[in-house]
């Protein structure tokens, strides 16, 4: 017999030894899977070894062979484990490798500098750091400025936010609005509108009018007289902030232009940009007017009054640092003799506790 006739019977023994080994292994694992209940979870190292061999027997014969897991599972491991190996991720500098950041005081420094100079160029501002010892480029500096949202010189301009606006002038700053309530009258329920000023800096409030009908006639009896020399409310003020509203007619602003005002008229739905008065509107509602029963103009005009020298006199406040804008001295404020005694307005409603003066 020829060697190649020897191969080939040898080598078909070997092919059906094997195949029938396979067939025998494929048969147990199925029957092994079939009796486990919960999937089987297996490791790193075991999902790498499976998809190694099953990448080098291929998708169709993993789908004859494979029970544990899908084919198409074994074959995305591979892709995974492909993507690992050329996964550079763990070689990156760490985060802060490389150039040392920026002084936090220099940064500072060349914001501060930026926001007092809108003109400066980040040459400018970099020279002017150096006056001060700090050693940076400009390049540096428009580094800084394009991190904290600074805009470079051009389009920097000079703006002053509302806050600092309204910090920067209010001992010349007064602010108006309306508010409602409800009185009870001969007629009915009638809908009063109460116009009332507030002074920003000291928290001084005047009523300047009570009527259920503000019409422009009305008004304008209001602007003269808030705004006369001397005595009217107005007098040492230069800004006077109102909203929207229609009541306040173009006479009526053009009366306190001509007083010397400059009006601030706020955008349209922005109550938040006249906090002070809103929050005056808040407190003789809530404090006071909500919890009354009103009979009559003139039970309104008392419970204001009332209630404005209890504001003034007798109501700490917190923008004011937790003190009385205006105290009274008969009750001996802030000092620790004397009986101490509860003054009360409007029936109870208000109560002050104060020390009787000696």
């Amino acid at each position: 017999m020829e060697s190649a006739e020897v191969l080939a019977l040898v080598g078909g023994h070997v092919d059906k030894e094997l195949l029938a080994r396979n067939e025998y292994l494929a048969a147990e694992n199925e029957i092994m899977r079939s009796k486990i209940q919960e999937p089987i979870q297996l490791n790193k190292e075991e999902r790498i070894r499976l998809a190694e061999i099953g990448k080098r027997i291929g998708l169709k014969a993993l789908k004859d062979v494979a029970t544990i897991v899908k084919p198409e599972t074994v074959m995305d491991w591979f892709r995974k484990l492909i993507a690992e190996k050329f996964d550079g991720s763990g070689k990156r500098n760490p985060p802060g490798f490389g150039r040392p950041k920026i002084d936090p005081d220099i940064e500072a420094e060349a914001l501060k500098i930026a926001r007092e100079n809108p003109t400066w160029g980040y040459g400018r501002i970099a020279g002017a750091l150096r006056n001060l010892g700090y050693d940076i480029s400009d390049r540096t500096v428009g580094n800084i400025l394009k991190r904290n949202g600074v805009p470079p010189a051009p389009k920097r301009q000079p703006c002053i936010s509302w806050h600092e606006f309204i910090e920067s002038h209010k001992s010349v700053l007064a602010a108006c609005d309306f508010f409602t309530t409800e009185v009870v009258t001969p007629s009915g329920l009638i809908t009063f509108f109460v116009l009332f000023f507030i002074k920003i800096g000291s928290r001084e409030v005047h009523i300047a009018g009570v009527t259920p009908n503000p019409d422009e006639k009305w008004l304008k009896q209001i602007a003269r007289n808030i705004t006369m020399a001397d005595w009217g409310f107005l007098s040492d003020c230069k800004y006077l902030i109102h909203d929207r509203d229609s009541k306040f007619c173009l006479s009526f602003r053009k009366i306190l232009k001509e007083a010397g005002l400059k009006l601030i008229r706020l955008p349209p739905k922005s109550p938040d940009l006249n906090a002070y008065a809103e929050r005056f509107v808040r407190s003789v509602k809530s404090e006071c007017l909500s919890r009354l029963i009103i009979f009559g103009e003139n039970g309104l005009r008392h419970a204001l009054k009332e209630y404005l020298t209890h504001y003034r006199e007798e109501r700490n406040h917190q923008g004011l640092e937790n003190a009385i804008p205006f105290p009274n001295e008969r009750n001996n404020p802030g000092s620790l003799q004397g009986k101490v005694v509860c003054r009360k307005r409007l029936g109870g409603l208000l109560k002050f506790n104060c020390r009787e003066a000696a």
